[in-house]
């Protein structure tokens, strides 16, 4: 009896296992989905990241403005959540690929490769704008001045993220089409 279930198994394992259609269909819109959580989750990782670091400058500036008995600016909080805006751009591309309806074996790659490539590269580019932003902090709190100036370099380290999330819904929007369409 054992030599048996030995031997049926030993069968088992050297059949090679069919996929069926309906099995790729699955695995290919299971990685469209990953895609398109990546594109966020990145994005939000970084975001994460960006926003403790210039939440934290915010918050050591106003402990100096206190310290100092001079008004704590309200317009830290500006630089704080500036990062914030990179989960917009990776929903936005989440939006994008969970909107397609080609899931196809060429096509799947496109987005997962869109999401996560794209996911990470808007994920830095929020956690550089946080950086940016607790610098930004400390320099307001200093003296209140330079605002305007301070948040147009946040928007420098913004327009990263921007022409990322551009680049790839003009990618997104060509997968399917013929070569050379």
């Amino acid at each position: 009896m054992i030599f048996e279930i030995a031997s049926q198994a030993a069968t088992a394992a050297a059949t090679p296992y069919v996929y069926t259609q309906e099995h790729l269909k699955y695995f290919f819109q299971a990685m469209t989905y990953a895609g398109a959580f990546a594109a966020i989750g990145f994005a939000a990782m970084g975001a994460a990241y960006g926003c403790g670091i210039s939440c934290a400058s915010a918050i050591g500036a106003w402990k100096k403005c206190y310290s100092q008995n001079k008004p704590a600016p309200f317009q830290l909080l500006v630089f704080a959540g500036a990062p914030l805006s990179q989960v917009i751009y990776g929903m936005i591309i989440m939006f994008v690929i969970l909107g397609k309806q080609n899931v196809t074996q060429a096509a799947w790659m496109v987005y997962l490769f869109v999401g996560v490539v794209g996911g990470i590269a808007m994920g830095i580019s929020s956690l550089w704008q946080g950086i940016s932003g607790g610098a930004a902090c400390d320099a307001f709190s200093e003296n209140g001045k330079g605002f305007t100036n301070q948040l147009m370099a946040l928007g420098i380290v913004e327009t990263v993220a921007i022409f990322v999330m551009a680049f790839a819904i003009v990618l997104l929007s060509r997968v399917g089409l013929t070569p050379g369409a």
